[in-house]
């Protein structure tokens, strides 16, 4: 069963695997998920202009990645976002132009590189992101704190299950 594609939750075609895949919670699961990874990636374009208008949305992530762990490996950072060593490096080249990110030698390696934001990058990352936790707090502030701890909760535990 998969979701039509406009997000109204109407299903298409049976799903009667015997496997126990079918069961309505993760029916459910299957179909949120759909529509919430559908906004994240257009939201995640949305970002991704704000921080700069050349960025292209899939860099945004390695952004946020370098602003929450500071300076890494562009090998670690492409196992992180789950890219090529080839794609990484033409990613980094475009944020190094766009002064987003710069490379220094790795101290503990000279053969390695460590990259981190610029004082722009983490600045113009920083304004994002908050701004983006503004409109979070405003479309949910009819939610109990504890509901929005919880959510953050089961999907740090989803991510987490993601990984293995």
């Amino acid at each position: 069963m998969h979701e039509d594609g406009n997000g109204d939750g109407r299903r298409v075609g049976a799903g009667a695997s015997g496997s126990g895949i079918d069961r309505p919670g993760f029916l459910a699961l299957e179909r949120e998920l759909t529509v919430l990874l559908r906004r994240a990636r257009a939201s995640q374009g949305e970002m991704a202009r704000e921080v700069h208008p050349d960025l292209e949305s899939s860099a945004y992530g390695l952004l946020v990645r370098l602003d929450e762990c500071g300076r890494q490996r562009a090998t670690d950072l492409a196992a992180y976002i789950g890219v090529g060593k080839a794609t990484m490096s033409r990613q980094l080249r475009a944020l190094e132009e766009l002064g987003l990110v710069a490379r220094e030698p790795d101290p503990a390696d000279g053969r390695a590189w460590l990259v981190a934001l610029t004082r722009e990058g983490r600045e113009r990352v920083g304004r994002v992101r908050e701004a983006r936790r503004e409109r979070y707090a405003r479309r949910l502030a009819d939610w109990d704190p504890r509901e929005v701890t919880e959510l953050a909760r089961l999907l740090h535990q989803l991510n987490r299950g993601m990984e293995k």
